[in-house]
């Protein structure tokens, strides 16, 4: 039986295959009289972080290379007539579908078992769902109630929740860089975990329920953020000094953007142990928080 193919890995093999058909030159219609005809750069290609500008002949070159240097959001794109460039609509295209795919993707079984965690579900009974009804994403179903205080430690110092939130893919890319990180920094700084756990179709403010149930001293929750067209594989820990039913969100600390172009996994997770630390020191964490 064929191994499955990893979705960005097929995406990325369809994009370079569809890069080396284009041709080398795409022209410019001219638009208008203070518009210039001239032909398209063709050394930008799909995948690349931070494309160079494809703007022909700019008035100011070394600015627009700084601007598209700074960011990786689509700027110097350029068009062809009416229409944006090729490589640029499909580059489009291309983020846009790896969006929607982690919002309805699912974390894999064999993830979780390798990092050793047993599932629980909110409330939000179906992904459709879960879009139109943040509030029952906060919530655990009463047989994940069940479970958790079936299996969990109570009371511990460092609690650790893994949640696929709004991206599955998310989870896949960072966890096995940022989870070993998180407990090497753990222990570095002297701390211990109870019984660590996945979330299915958690929003942030499950932890409150989660530290209703289990009582930590400081809870963190690895959980996907809403893609964008840069990164559908950001992932954001929410941390929080004794979460509770009620709490307002300007208590939790965030560290956000966790992505290979973002915040580095093994990073993150190194900091958020010395984060925690912080907070069990001061006995409390959001805006108070002195870091």
């Amino acid at each position: 039986m064929k191994q499955p193919i990893d979705l960005q890995e097929l995406t990325d093999r369809i994009m370079k295959e569809l890069q080396e058909r284009l041709p080398q030159r795409e022209s410019v219609r001219q638009e208008s009289p203070h518009s210039r005809e001239s032909a398209v750069p063709a050394e930008a290609p799909f995948l690349e972080e931070a494309p160079s500008p494809m703007v022909p002949k700019p008035q100011s070159p070394e600015q627009l290379e700084e601007w598209c240097a700074s960011t990786p959001a689509r700027i110097g794109v350029w068009r062809a007539g009416t229409r944006p460039l090729t490589r640029a609509m499909l580059k489009f295209r291309c983020d846009h579908a790896a969006a929607v795919d982690s919002v309805y993707g699912e974390v894999k079984r064999e993830t979780l078992e390798h990092f050793g965690l047993f599932s629980v579900d909110t409330q939000y009974g179906n992904i459709e769902n879960y879009l139109k009804r943040p509030d029952m994403g906060r919530v655990l179903t009463d047989q994940g109630t069940e479970k958790l205080l079936a299996e969990c430690r109570r009371n511990p110092q460092v609690q650790i929740v893994v949640s696929d939130g709004l991206s599955a893919n998310a989870i896949e890319r960072n966890l096995p860089d940022v989870y070993p990180a998180l407990l090497d920094s753990l222990q570095a700084n002297g701390l211990n975990s109870g019984t660590p756990f996945f979330v299915k179709g958690g929003r942030v403010a499950v932890m409150d329920h989660i530290g209703e149930l289990l009582q930590p001293e400081v809870l963190v929750l690895l959980i996907g953020e809403r893609p964008g067209l840069v990164s559908s594989a950001s992932m954001s820990a929410y941390m929080c000094y004794r979460p509770r039913k009620g709490m307002m969100e300007s208590n939790r600390t965030v560290l956000s953007n966790i992505h290979q172009g973002g915040t580095p996994p093994v990073e993150a997770g190194a900091h958020i142990g010395t984060l925690l630390r912080n907070m069990l020191e001061q006995q409390t964490s959001g805006v108070k928080l002195v870091i």
